[in-house]
């Protein structure tokens, strides 16, 4: 499992930062979701790419849960992953890139999951809908809400309203 697990950290790193809004919290709870994998035993038939964007999805509920008894904790923005680039093009791309969190940032709990594990991700509904453990019509549901609150956004992209119409079941 263990070579298994590393393969998938990258793609588990990057749901985990969605999730959190922030690079050190996203970092924070990839650890939790890791040291979780690596002391409890995963189901025998269970993908564990899927299982671990499940844990990581309860254990960040649980967080924010626990957070809205503490305190709210500001957001940071992930505009520094992008490097080496110079010039125009790198502040085009960190003000879409700090557009387009904010914009995800603002959508529901349940949208951005859902829309993140479709698009980002590249799960299929029915995928998703089994790592939520939701109905395939809820996930789609949630999906061209969250595209149609982006488009609305941004000028109603094609691109973003292509791809809700294209995305097959699985």
């Amino acid at each position: 499992m263990n070579d298994e697990l590393i393969s998938i950290l990258p793609r588990l790193r990057r749901f985990a930062i969605s999730l959190a809004g922030d690079r050190s919290e996203g970092d924070d709870l990839l650890q939790k979701v890791v040291e979780r994998l690596l002391t409890r035993s995963v189901p025998d038939n269970a993908d564990l790419l899927r299982w671990s964007f499940r844990i990581c999805r309860n254990i960040w509920i649980d967080e924010v849960r626990s957070r809205k008894v503490r305190s709210h904790v500001a957001v940071e923005e992930m505009s520094d992953q992008l490097r080496g680039e110079d010039g125009e093009v790198s502040a085009m791309a960190r003000l879409t890139l700090r557009d387009v969190n904010a914009a995800l940032d603002a959508l529901p709990d349940d949208q951005r999951v859902a829309l993140v594990l479709v698009a980002v991700e590249g799960f299929s509904y029915a995928e998703t809908a089994q790592t939520l453990d939701v109905p395939v019509g809820t996930v789609m549901s949630r999906v061209a809400r969250a595209r149609k609150a982006l488009a609305g956004q941004f000028g109603d992209d094609p691109v973003l309203t292509q791809k809700g119409a294209s995305h097959e079941l699985h």
